[in-house]
C-alpha cells in the first residue's frame, strides 16, 4: 500500500480511537460552495477538516486563486479510489469492483500565501432535528421505562423514550429511525457495526447545533475493533464503512436525500 494513502487510513483510524472524528464529520456536511472541496467525497472532506482547515486544494489550484504554497509546506494526502470494471459470473451483469486508493497531494489554505480569497457569506441552514422526527411520526417520550433506561429505541413501533436533558439521546434515537428508513426493510439492519454507525452519527449532529459530545464515541471505537474482529475485516476497512453509513444516516436526516 502507498504510504501515504496508508498515513490517511491511519489518521481516520486515530481520529476514531480518540473520538474526534464527530467534530469533523459535522463541518463535512456543510461545505464552503466556492471551494473546490465541495465537490469532494464526504471522506475527503472528513479528512480536510481532520487536518485542521476548511479549504484545502491542489498547487495548480491555489495558483488560479492566485495564492502560492509557502516554502517548506507539506502536502496532506486525500483519497482516490480506483475501480475495474468485472462481469459477474452468476448474473452475467458488468459491475464496478474498488481496486485500491491513490494518494492525491493537496495543500492547506494555512500553508499559502497571496491574495485574499473572495468571501461569501454561507448560512447553515436551519437543522430539521426535532421537525424531522416528527415527520417521521416518531414520538418522544418524556418517561423513564421500567427497565430505568434513560433512553432507548423500538423500531417495531419506531418509538423513541428520551428521558435526559442531553440533546445526544434524541438524536441517537433520530439516527436509529434513519437507519430503519435507509434500510427499507422495515427492520433493523443487525450488522455488526449498527450501533456504531448511530452513535457516531449522534456525536455529528450533536456537533451541529453546538453541544459538547462528552467524548462519549471514544469508547465506541472498541465495538468497531470488536466487530471487525468478528466481522474478518481491517480497522480500516470497518472506520471507512462506519463513516459512510453515517454519512448516508446525516443526509437523509438533514436535507431528506437517500442514496446507496
Amino acid at each position: 500500500m502507498n504510504k501515504h494513502v496508508q498515513n490517511v487510513f491511519n489518521a481516520i483510524v486515530g481520529k476514531f480511537k480518540t473520538g474526534e472524528i464527530a467534530e469533523s464529520i459535522a463541518m463535512a456536511c456543510f461545505p464552503s460552495p466556492e471551494a473546490p472541496s465541495s465537490s469532494w467525497s464526504f471522506t475527503n472532506r472528513t479528512i480536510m477538516f481532520l487536518s485542521e482547515t476548511g479549504d484545502a486544494r491542489g498547487y495548480r489550484q491555489w495558483k488560479t486563486a492566485d495564492r502560492f504554497v509557502k516554502k517548506g509546506s507539506h502536502p496532506v494526502h486525500i483519497l482516490a479510489p480506483r475501480f475495474k470494471k468485472e462481469v459477474d459470473k452468476a448474473t452475467g451483469q458488468e459491475k464496478r469492483i474498488l481496486k485500491y486508493f491513490n494518494a492525491v497531494p493537496v495543500f492547506r489554505y494555512e500553508d499559502t500565501g497571496g491574495d485574499e480569497l473572495p468571501s461569501k457569506a454561507f448560512e447553515i441552514p436551519n437543522l430539521p432535528l426535532k421537525s424531522k422526527g416528527e415527520e417521521w411520526g416518531l414520538p418522544i417520550h418524556d418517561e423513564i421505562s421500567s427497565y430505568r433506561f434513560y433512553n432507548y429505541y423500538s423500531p417495531e413501533r419506531e418509538y423513541c423514550s428520551v428521558a435526559s436533558p442531553e440533546e445526544i439521546k434524541f438524536f441517537w434515537g433520530l439516527a436509529k429511525t434513519g437507519q430503519k428508513r435507509l434500510n427499507g426493510s422495515g427492520e433493523m439492519n443487525k450488522g455488526p457495526f449498527e450501533e456504531a454507525i448511530s452513535d457516531l452519527a449522534a456525536q455529528a449532529l450533536c456537533c451541529l447545533v453546538g453541544k459538547m459530545t462528552c467524548g462519549e464515541f471514544k469508547g465506541t471505537f472498541q465495538n468497531i475493533d470488536m466487530c471487525a474482529r468478528e466481522a474478518s475485516k481491517s480497522v480500516r476497512y470497518s472506520c471507512l464503512y462506519v463513516l459512510s453509513e453515517t454519512e448516508r444516516i446525516l443526509k437523509l436526516i438533514l436535507t431528506g436525500t437517500r442514496f446507496i
